[in-house]
């Protein structure tokens, strides 16, 4: 595990921000698999994307691949379990409505939690990342009298240290292999 901070990913949380302060993104990292397998594990075929412009974006990092969604149906998000098939991966979610995390490792869900509401986690290993979520400054079991400052960046963090993949400004300003998610939800 890395030592990560809020401040290592505080630069994609601005990407995904508006004027407002409100953010959407979906995250996902995913240790030693390339863009293409990445991709192919959630079910998107690299190719323009559709007619709703929606689609997910696989960049090459050190350690693995980060995906990061365009849209709003959380492809990404929903998918971290088939993306951990021998290996691990990590997935954060950040929208109006939820802000949550989640890491699975073989297929099975370790941790998931709101990055609000921690006390309320799930999973195999709930407590596995807790000195790591401890260190990140993050609001463990209403620890802490306030939230911390930049809780998605914090998120962003601790999937890099749980899954060891960081993506660097450099990564992330590098051509990314694209592939459309409008299939997955017909109805749009």
């Amino acid at each position: 595990m890395g030592n990560a901070t809020a401040a290592t990913y505080e630069w994609l949380c601005q990407e995904f921000s508006d004027d407002v302060g409100e953010t959407w993104l979906f995250a996902g990292f995913v240790r030693d698999l390339s863009p293409e397998n990445a991709l192919r594990r959630i079910g998107v075929t690299p190719g323009p994307l559709g007619e709703s412009g929606f689609g997910v974006a696989a960049y090459a990092a050190d350690g693995g691949t980060v995906l990061i969604e365009y849209g709003w149906a959380g492809v990404v998000y929903n998918r971290d379990t088939p993306l951990s098939e021998g290996t691990a991966a990590a997935a954060v979610r950040a929208t109006v409505n939820n802000d949550d995390f989640t890491y699975s490792v073989g297929c099975r869900l370790v941790t998931t939690f709101g990055l609000y509401s921690y006390r309320f986690r799930e999973g195999s290993g709930p407590d596995l990342l807790q000195a790591d979520l401890r260190a990140l400054g993050m609001n463990l079991d209403d620890e802490c009298p306030e939230f911390p400052d930049d809780p998605v960046s914090s998120a962003l963090a601790l999937a890099e240290r749980a899954t060891g993949v960081h993506l660097s400004r450099a990564h992330y300003a590098a051509p990314a292999l694209i592939g459309p998610t409008d299939h997955l939800y017909p109805s749009w």
